[in-house]
C-alpha cells in the first residue's frame, strides 16, 4: 500500500478511536477507556514508523538527485514549456521548491538536475 494512503487511513483510525474514547469516558467505563487508550498508543507508534519511512525515502531520493553532476535554475521560458525541455534533455529531474523534495533539499527556485549540461 502507498505510504501516504496508509498514513491517511491511520489518521482516520485515530480520529475514530478518539471519538470512541471520549464517549467511553462520558459513560465512565474504565475497561473500555483503557482499551481505547492502548489502541491509540499503538496507532501513534505505527504513524511514527510510517513517517520515518517517508522521511528515509525522501532523503534517499534527495541524495540521488543531488548526485547528478549538473544543476541550474530554470528560466521562466523553460518553465513555461516544460515538455520541450524534458524532451531535449534526457534524464532531467525538475525540483520545485514547494514540493516535499524541494523543501528537503532547501532550494528556493525551480531547479533542473541532469547528468549533462543543458
Amino acid at each position: 500500500m502507498n505510504l501516504n494512503k496508509e498514513l491517511q487511513e491511520l489518521q482516520h483510525k485515530l480520529d475514530r478511536l478518539g471519538n470512541k474514547l471520549v464517549a467511553a469516558e462520558k459513560r465512565d467505563d474504565p475497561s473500555v477507556v483503557q482499551r481505547f487508550q492502548k489502541e491509540i498508543s499503538n496507532v501513534h507508534k505505527k504513524v511514527a514508523s510510517i513517517k520515518g519511512q517517508k522521511s528515509r525515502q525522501l532523503n534517499n531520493k534527495s541524495d540521488k538527485v543531488k548526485e547528478l553532476p549538473f544543476n541550474r535554475e530554470l528560466t521562466k521560458a523553460e518553465q513555461a514549456d516544460m515538455g520541450k525541455l524534458k524532451k531535449s534533455v534526457r534524464g532531467l529531474v525538475v525540483v520545485h521548491p514547494m514540493t516535499a523534495l524541494g523543501k528537503e533539499m532547501g532550494i528556493t527556485k525551480m531547479t533542473g538536475f541532469a547528468p549533462k549540461e543543458f
